[in-house]
């Protein structure tokens, strides 16, 4: 049994979890991108005015995983396959500023543009995995 198995069969028997790891993880980047890359704009290349954009997105996943967790009773897997999502779209927009800063980027920038897309695309098959899992 791989490791994606025998993560989403754990977090199966108690789904919530997931909301609580997932707004953890969207503060982490939200401190990150808000707080510390602007300050070390010369060591990764990506504009302050871009990390401010990326560093306010995952304050609304904050928001709707504490809300899933505190008031979701029913249809929990909807909200995990709606976090999902939304984490895709994320990504999404991150590979775009990847793309368009290219030329301003480090290669300290890329590794945790990098590192964070590989996190945020693990828990988005973890979510989508738990998900599926709860409806059978």
């Amino acid at each position: 049994m791989n490791i994606l198995n025998r993560i989403t069969d754990m977090l199966s028997a108690s789904p919530k979890t997931l909301f609580l790891i997932d707004g953890l993880g969207a503060l982490v980047s939200a401190c990150s991108l808000g707080i510390i890359l602007p300050r070390y704009e010369y060591l990764f290349g990506m504009p302050k005015s871009t990390l401010m954009i990326l560093a306010a997105l995952p304050c609304f996943f904050m928001a709707y995983d504490l809300f899933a967790y505190l008031f979701v009773k029913k249809r929990i897997a909807s909200f995990l396959r709606g976090i999902a999502i939304i984490n895709f779209c994320y990504c999404l927009v991150s590979i775009y500023f990847l793309y368009h800063h290219q030329e301003d980027l480090t290669s300290l920038g890329y590794i945790y543009f990098i590192i964070e897309l590989l996190i945020v695309f693990s828990m988005i098959l973890i979510e989508f995995k738990t998900a599926n899992n709860l409806k059978n």
